[in-house]
């Protein structure tokens, strides 16, 4: 098994100890990827936030665009593409008002490769961010 810990500057920080990657045989499993901003790790897409930490400005759609381009950015920096991905887990801090925005820009993004998916919703993410992906690919 092969670790992949080089952390690339197009995709953000990871949160906690873990590679972006672990490459089993030909296949290659994500850590969950989020929204952040790669440039500013603290940073999200499309949340402002006010100096209580309340939304002034919330935009989800903003959030799977970059989400979408972090989880390709790490992809490429492990020597695969966007399409060798064949699973794909989605966790959504709120299912009822996001799942259909996410439903929509998937299907944009996965038009030409139709991986596995799994959507899940749960109460919270470690980082103030909506969405977050884990994803396998394989390597060819």
């Amino acid at each position: 098994m092969e670790n992949t810990h080089e952390q690339t500057p197009q995709a953000p920080q990871p949160v906690g100890l873990y590679p972006y990657t672990r490459r089993v045989g030909n296949l290659l499993f994500l850590s969950g990827i989020g929204p952040r901003d790669p440039k500013d790790s603290t940073s999200i897409p499309g949340v402002t936030f006010d100096k209580w930490g309340n939304f002034v400005v919330f935009d989800f759609e903003a959030q799977c665009h970059s989400v979408f381009q972090n989880v390709r950015a790490v992809l490429e920096s492990a020597g695969a593409r966007w399409e060798n991905l064949v699973d794909v887990t989605v966790f959504l801090v709120n299912m009822q008002r996001d799942f259909a925005t996410y439903n929509r820009l998937y299907a944009e993004y996965f038009k030409d490769n139709q991986p596995c998916r799994t959507t899940v919703g749960i109460t919270s993410l470690p980082t103030p961010i909506a969405i977050e992906l884990k994803c396998i690919a394989v390597i060819e």
